[in-house]
């Protein structure tokens, strides 16, 4: 594909209406979380994980809305990268950009071997090609995808999401004529810790919306359509995660504490639930939904780190090259090809420790960076309530309390890279001018 670059880069098209940015947010939230951590939180609240869901998602929402209104008032690539750096100070801008960028990429390795670890309940055995080739492949074509605009790799989600809703939808039309009476009992048998641990995993399962926001560039009047996207994914994506559970609990009743079944089916209790629930080609269905999932998340990823690239590269936290935009495609094409190499090398070699253990530290830092960004907003620009960003920020502020202190201190290392990075930066390029786009 021919690219014509130059050092002023024309702007990214707008391309993306508002079925198309939803549907990026639906993608990047239907991952793992739905799959994985639904039983996760099961095994430790039981039925009364969906008291703990309701808990993350209001928590949720208010971050979300936070997202939103400062989408609207900061209609640019970057998401909390650009709110931080305008509203609080360059190095806050800095710390959530720098930890996204890099909590993402270690973890688009780790999707795409979730990915590779689905696919055999779907197509069968490898035949002996290991299962890291077939994540690094799956890392290669979803590249490929991004490079040829944010158009194509739109539809491309759309048809990966279609093909996920349809699987939930599926095991839930099928089991809810099954439920149980007696599987909601006892609710709570972890009581109230049990029902905020759960509301503590389930809200990191709800966080893919923000990757809307760093694609604010490439949305049709963004200031309209983005807070609408961000609102239309989350509920959307809430009420899937609550036919599901529901699904799950109502089928497996008792047995969620803990969750018992074939090996074969990873020992996740939506999974089991389908086996239990006689339900012809569940877990098979199920299986390409989670194949499915997993290439919508990792694509997405894809999509948000190259922007929030692109937008370090203009303010020179990053290397120039990343603000590259491709006149024939409009795609920060240095930045996608960057991430895509970094995704195929993890997906081969591993990801590293301390990278994966700080995403939770990253998630809850962004987070905190964009509801201290809203709570500066003033006169038109904001449109909730001050309580909505203070909720949220106290959200993100509870759960770090309740992080263990290696993930802490994991987390504080990788910033601490960042900034010494950022120092570095700054000395081989001084100047502080931006890279237009």
């Amino acid at each position: 594909m021919p690219f014509v670059t130059q050092p002023i880069q024309p702007a990214l098209r707008r391309e993306l209406g508002l079925v198309d940015a939803t549907l990026v947010g639906v993608g990047a939230i239907l991952g793992a979380g739905l799959f994985v951590v639904t039983g996760q939180a099961a095994q430790i609240a039981g039925p009364s994980l969906l008291l703990g869901l309701m808990i993350a998602g209001v928590a949720a929402g208010c971050n979300a809305l936070s997202s939103a209104e400062l989408a609207a008032a900061y209609p640019k690539a970057g998401g909390a990268y650009e709110y931080g750096y305008e509203k609080l100070h360059p190095l806050a801008g800095f710390a959530a950009g720098w930890l996204f960028c890099v909590s993402k990429l270690a973890a688009g390795g780790v999707v795409a071997l979730t990915f590779a670890m689905y696919l055999p309940e779907v197509v069968g055995s490898f035949g002996g090609v290991p299962a890291s080739f077939v994540a690094a492949f799956l890392a290669v074509c979803l590249t490929v995808a991004n490079l040829f605009g944010i158009r194509k790799a739109g539809r491309l989600n759309a048809v990966i999401v279609a093909v996920t809703v349809g699987a939930i939808l599926y095991f839930v039309a099928g089991t809810l004529p099954r439920l149980q009476t007696n599987a909601f009992v006892p609710f709570a048998p972890g009581g109230l810790p049990g029902v905020l641990q759960s509301a503590a995993l389930l809200f990191f399962a709800f966080t893919g919306y923000a990757r809307i926001a760093t694609l604010g560039e490439e949305v049709r009047d963004p200031q309209k359509t983005i807070p609408r996207a961000i609102i239309l994914a989350l509920s959307i994506a809430s009420f899937l995660y609550l036919l599901a559970c529901v699904s799950m609990v109502g089928v497996m009743g008792k047995e969620l504490l803990p969750a018992t079944g074939p090996r074969k089916y990873g020992g996740t209790a939506i999974f089991v639930a389908a086996h239990y629930s006689g339900l012809a080609g569940a877990v098979q269905i199920l299986s390409l939904g989670a194949v499915t999932a997993t290439a919508g998340v990792l694509l997405s990823q894809l999509l948000g780190v190259s922007r929030v690239l692109l937008a370090m590269g203009r303010r020179g936290d990053m290397p120039p090259v990343f603000a590259y935009i491709s006149n024939a495609s409009g795609v920060p094409f240095v930045g996608v090809l960057f991430c895509g190499a970094v995704v195929v090398s993890l997906a081969l070699l591993g990801t590293l420790k301390v990278i994966t253990a700080s995403a939770t530290f990253a998630i809850l830092l962004y987070y905190a960076v964009a509801n201290l960004a809203a709570l500066r907003l003033t006169g038109e620009q904001k449109r909730f309530p001050r309580v909505v960003a203070y909720v949220g920020l106290g959200a993100c502020i509870l759960l770090a309390a309740s992080l263990p202190l290696p993930v802490i201190a994991s987390g504080c290392l990788l910033l601490a890279v960042g900034f010494a990075f950022r120092f570095a930066m700054r000395r081989v390029f001084p100047a502080n001018g931006t890279i237009s786009a």
